[in-house]
């Protein structure tokens, strides 16, 4: 009995260790700190200006491709994720608040879900909205982004 209790917690752990089949993409809140992540490992900013609790389209948008194993291997890969939220219930810090209104302001977002790819240095090279046809359609648009 107790060599088959062993196997058993070596089978749950060795399961345990296994990779989700739901893979999780690695979304920051801070642009700044995003931002010196993006220059330092070369790779383009993603800003997705999302009304995460209330906006119909945002809720898609995060249920058929960010949520997505496909696009999470991809931003992993490629990209730096930034949500700029804009929640009517969930709590926000004033800070996170401030931040991502003064983001919004300067880049003139007018509606939700609105996607701005950004470089490192902070340049705007595109803006996007929701993409119908899941997350090999939205990262065909993103390759298209130029890098500069």
């Amino acid at each position: 009995m107790k060599h088959f209790r062993l196997a058993l917690l070596a089978a749950f752990l060795g399961l345990a260790s296994l990779p989700s089949a739901r893979a999780e993409a690695n979304w920051m809140t801070d642009f700044a700190r995003a931002q010196a992540q993006a220059k330092a490992e070369d790779k383009l900013l993603l800003l997705d200006f999302t009304g995460s609790d209330w906006c119909g389209w945002c809720k898609l948008m995060e249920k058929e491709i960010f949520s997505q194993p496909t696009f999470a291997e991809y931003a992993t890969k490629n990209l730096v994720l930034v949500r700029l939220d804009f929640p009517h219930a969930k709590p926000l810090t004033a800070e996170v608040r401030t931040q991502n209104q003064t983001l919004a302001q300067k880049l003139g977002i007018r509606g939700f879900p609105t996607i701005v790819m950004m470089n490192g240095e902070g340049k705007p090279l595109a803006v996007l909205g929701y993409v119908r046809g899941g997350p090999e359609v939205f990262i065909s648009e993103l390759k298209q982004v130029p890098k500069s």
